[in-house]
């Protein structure tokens, strides 16, 4: 179903804005935007599309943010604890959630439970509760459309398909700032040097898991989830021209190809199952004279190796996975820790961790806070 009305979470952030741009060059509806604390953005954003619903998750925030706002009928809410209320406030079909960190999974589960489309562009929802996320869409019914570059590849190149005759997908790499360096050149990089992504304009967080390539193995777990299967190969393609593909049975493939631009997948997941014109430019093959692809270096990058391990073993691994990251990732961007550090603290919460199954989704919010203190502690210990 094409989005008629739309709830941003995450507004002000690099998939927000362009979730943004989409909706002014489609004509869509916002009924409503989220941020976390950019508020002159999200200010402007609010008058802008004449939102009926503004909110930010930094609660001493909220009180300017009303008094900035008290001129216009919007209703001004804040706080994470308001978050799933935001999600399926007013009249939107469409919840895009493209939050940081696993913040996003309540209200994801929130619109799922009110039947909205989930356009998916927060990873780490299906990272830390696939198998609790995809139960709640069998029980509700609802509609997950990913917004990720790959998982949006995927999707399409599964589009008319018998998804049994699937053989493997393959996820496509960039290699981040650092393919081709060995571990020990990777010992003394800088938040700087990580924060260069060679093909995309993201955020620092994510651009932070590209370098490690965490983000590529926080990818494999969200494919298994979104699609249901889990042969799935990483191959490094520096050009990003090719988003991802699908084997089929007959050797088949199907890739889906275009400019490195996320405003490709995140306006199919609004237009879906329509195709619409884009402001997106053209792909010209002249300019890509060569594609290229290589194997990942899971010695190097430990990251994307822990995330295949963890998918394997199932239970709260992946959970314990994204916990340790994300902290670990906030340390490492307040320069508290080292860029190797990241993998070695990882690996260490990784161990420690006893998987669990079946937990409730209250249950499940309470373990990842527990592991991020967890993590918290081990890396103050060491500092």
């Amino acid at each position: 179903m094409k989005t008629q009305s739309i709830n941003i979470l995450g507004s002000t952030g690099s998939i927000g804005t362009q979730t943004l741009e989409v909706c002014r060059e489609r004509g869509i509806k916002v009924n409503g935007i989220s941020a976390n604390s950019n508020i002159d953005l999200l200010e402007r954003q609010a008058r802008e599309f004449k939102v009926k619903f503004c909110h930010i998750n930094n609660k001493e925030l909220l009180s300017e943010l009303k008094i900035r706002l008290k001129d216009t009928s919007v209703t001004v809410t804040g706080g994470e604890d308001g978050l799933c209320d935001f999600a399926v406030s007013g009249d939107a079909d469409t919840l895009l959630t493209s939050v940081v960190g696993s913040v996003g999974l309540a209200p994801t589960v929130a619109g799922i439970k009110n039947k909205m489309k989930i356009a998916l562009a927060n990873k780490e929802t299906l990272v830390a509760a696939g198998e609790l996320v995809t139960a709640y869409k069998e029980k509700y019914g609802g509609e997950i459309i990913p917004v990720d570059s790959e998982h949006g590849a995927i999707f399409q190149a599964l589009m008319g398909n018998d998804i049994k005759k699937v053989r493997r997908l393959i996820l496509t790499a960039s290699g981040g700032p650092f393919f081709g360096r060995n571990k020990a050149e990777l010992k003394n990089v800088t938040k700087k040097d990580a924060l260069k992504h060679p093909n995309w304009e993201m955020g620092a967080k994510i651009t932070i898991d590209s370098a490690t390539l965490m983000n590529k193995g926080f990818e494999v777990i969200e494919a298994r989830w979104l699609f249901g299967i889990t042969d799935i190969d990483v191959v490094v393609h520096r050009e990003s021209v090719v988003h991802s593909m699908v084997e089929y049975e007959d050797r088949s493939v199907i890739a889906q190809m275009g400019v490195p631009s996320m405003k490709l997948p995140i306006q199919f997941a609004l237009t879906y199952p329509e195709r619409e014109e884009s402001t997106v430019e053209p792909l010209d093959f002249k300019k890509y004279p060569r594609l290229t692809f290589y194997e990942p270096d899971l010695e190097t990058f430990g990251c994307l190796r822990l995330a295949l391990e963890s998918m394997k073993k199932g239970g709260t691994m992946p959970l314990c996975l994204n916990a340790a990251n994300e902290v670990a990732v906030e340390y490492f961007l307040k320069e508290k820790i080292g860029f190797t550090d990241i993998e070695r603290t990882v690996e260490e919460m990784l161990t420690r961790h006893k998987s669990l199954t079946g937990l409730s989704l209250e249950d499940t919010l309470r373990l990842d806070r527990e592991l991020k203190e967890e993590t918290k502690k081990y890396l103050e210990e060491l500092s």
